[in-house]
């Protein structure tokens, strides 16, 4: 190849795939220049060249190597390979427009479903290419890469066949120096896309939660289950695609995983570091389209938040000055008054409503106004955002004494008093509408109707008498099924006149039903209302008191006012739904804070105060 006719190559990112493959790339005759953020490692590779050693032994020096991607304008490339991770393609998609020619051809050098995609976005399907990669190696210094595997051959193709010469052109040069690499067309691109990412699904995420490297984790029986698990699960998926894989792929696949040697994959890397992860493009992708086709992805969707938790907790815990971030954005997020800067000299009241699903947090002042709100998913046994926001408010209020609420009060001990919901959500309406009225709260796992009397006080109270029929997690779950966003439900429904419902509350006897609706032709928006109709009449058949009136509270009616409306005509009456009603329940802990506090003589600090000040967890 002569030097006027070389082709140009730039490598964006210079992990331990774009090393091995910018080495054997120059091997072949390319002209090269290296693109690599990181200046230590950029430093480093100028005065001693990119180092591969084990089962490959290479070493080779670069010319052209930069830190920018805006550095290579002018270049004129003739491929742009990609091969950093896919968290951070999309801004690196962006940066590389600059250098976008009619010549140009880019390829995605990464793992996972639909990756290429990021690079379809910014440079058009006919100029991208996919290379599926076979080889594996851990960085050993910034300039080194120890090669652990290779099992050849590596795949690349176009993503519709526009540039199958060019695919065909790179392949025939990495194969020219030891690198095999076969050009392959773009329904057997994505079978081989399929392939690698369902391998990766299966180790990845278990080595970076389990800590064990490949080899550990294949030689265990225990996670050797999990991972056939993983696999079947990503073959079921594949074939609703119409990927076909052979009926002994499994043990194929299972024979390719024990090469991979006693080293943590590339994912297990990240999340060992506390670095953001691609786990959305692996596991994550085998869970989305499993979702399309209706198949239960239940070990990839495990791992997949097992990851993004572990992922927030490390970011949000070990990166220096990130919990502070992660303060003044809650703050900011939750203050009612935006403009203030702080409430450490008011007098303030704190209450939880500790839900089934969500966990809301009120502070007032000690005229009741409301100060801060604030909510976030119940985390099972993981304190670490429930902590970030307690510790917000500690810092920036001061809470003189403090009222838990909810499924969860028994097992807080932060504050200085527990109340049942019935009744905080009874004083928190009743702060706003004084006298005899029914209160109706649809919460996460329950309904509830409250009577009050004449003095505001609970006078009765009824439930929904099976599990979670017609609640929060119902609405959530059958809005999953028919793949409706949970946010569209209320306006799909006010489309329709139809009054269909549903035969059972039970969720699995619902969804059956729900499936044979879509199977009948029924429209989302006469799905949606018959949701709703089944739950009006669910609460239809709870007593209200005649002649008082009503009000609704809760996360439910939040988000889904609708309902109101089916309501006011099953019950021919005007109800209303307070103001903020998913925060009423820790609206009224917050009164009852404060009611509390004044009847009782102030001899020490709030328990609240204390605790957070001497917190039972490590800061």
């Amino acid at each position: 190849m002569s030097k006027k006719t070389k082709i140009r190559v730039a490598v964006i990112g210079l992990g331990p795939v774009g090393m091995i493959l910018a080495v054997k790339l120059q091997e072949a005759g390319c002209e090269m220049a290296l693109c690599e953020v990181n200046e230590v490692k950029v430093n480093k590779i100028k005065n001693e060249g990119l180092i591969l050693e084990n089962v490959i032994n290479q070493k080779a020096k670069f010319e052209k190597i930069v830190t920018s991607i805006a550095e290579l304008e002018g270049w004129d490339a003739d491929y742009l390979v990609f091969s950093l991770k896919s968290n951070h393609t999309a801004g690196a998609v962006k940066q590389a427009q600059v250098l976008n020619t009619e010549k140009l051809r880019v390829i995605s050098v990464q793992n996972g479903i639909d990756v290429e995609q990021l690079l379809v976005a910014g440079f058009g399907e006919s100029k991208t290419m996919r290379f599926v990669v076979n080889y594996a190696g851990n960085s050993s210094s910034p300039n080194t890469t120890k090669v652990t595997f290779f099992t050849p051959p590596n795949y690349i193709g176009s993503v519709n066949d526009a540039c199958a010469d060019n695919a065909k052109e790179i392949a025939d040069l990495l194969t020219s120096v030891q690198l095999e690499t076969k050009a392959i067309e773009s329904f057997e691109l994505t079978k081989r896309i399929w392939e690698k990412t369902i391998l990766n699904a299966a180790l990845s995420p278990l080595c970076g939660v389990s800590r064990l490297t490949m080899a550990e984790a294949m030689s265990d029986p225990d996670t050797v289950e999990l991972i056939e698990q993983i696999i079947k699960e990503g073959i079921d998926v594949a074939e609703a695609e119409k990927i076909h894989f052979p009926d002994d792929f499994i043990r194929k696949c299972m024979r390719y995983l024990k090469k991979g040697g006693d080293h943590f994959p590339s994912l297990a890397v990240d999340l060992i570091n506390n670095r953001p992860t691609e786990i959305d493009y692996f596991n994550g992708k085998i869970v989305e389209y499993g979702r399309k086709h209706y198949i239960r992805t239940s070990l990839n969707l495990a791992f997949t938040n097992m990851v993004k938790a572990m992922t927030n907790k490390n970011i949000i815990s070990r990166v220096p000055g990130a919990a502070g971030d992660v303060t003044k954005k809650i703050l900011e997020k939750g203050l009612v008054n935006k403009t203030a800067t702080s409430y450490k000299n008011t007098t303030c009241f704190l209450g939880i409503d500790l839900g089934s699903a969500y966990a809301k947090f009120t502070v007032i002042n000690e005229k009741g106004t409301p100060l801060f709100r604030y909510f976030l998913p119940t985390l099972g046994n993981d304190k670490q955002v429930f902590k970030n926001v307690m510790q917000t408010i500690a810092t920036n209020f001061n809470v003189t004494y403090s009222c838990a609420t909810g499924y969860g009060r028994k097992h807080f001990t932060e504050t200085d008093i527990v109340k049942t919901e019935i009744n905080c959500a009874a004083v928190g309406v009743s702060f706003f509408h004084k006298g005899e009225k029914n209160i109706i709260d649809i919460g996460g796992e329950d309904i509830k109707v409250i009577h009050c009397d004449k003095e505001n006080n609970v006078a009765n109270f009824y439930m929904n008498d099976k599990c979670a029929a017609g609640t929060g997690s119902f609405l959530a779950e059958i809005a999953e099924r028919v793949n409706i966003n949970i946010a569209d439900m209320s306006s799909l429904a006010s489309l329709s006149k139809y009054d269909k419902e549903l035969n059972s509350f039970c969720t699995v006897f619902a969804k059956t039903e729900i499936m044979n609706w879509i199977f009948d032709g029924m429209s989302l928006e006469d799905i949606s209302r018959g949701i709703y109709i089944s739950i009006a009449n669910k609460v239809a058949k709870m007593r209200l008191d005649a002649g008082v009136p009503t009000f609704m509270i809760g996360g439910v009616v939040e988000h889904h006012p609708y309902l109101k409306d089916l309501l006011n005509e099953k019950f021919n009456k005007d109800i209303q739904i307070i103001e903020h009603p998913q925060y009423v329940v820790s609206f009224g802990a917050a009164i009852v804070a404060m009611q509390n506090f004044n009847k009782v003589e102030k001899t020490s600090n709030s328990k609240f105060e204390t605790k957070m000040n001497h917190p039972p967890y490590p800061p």
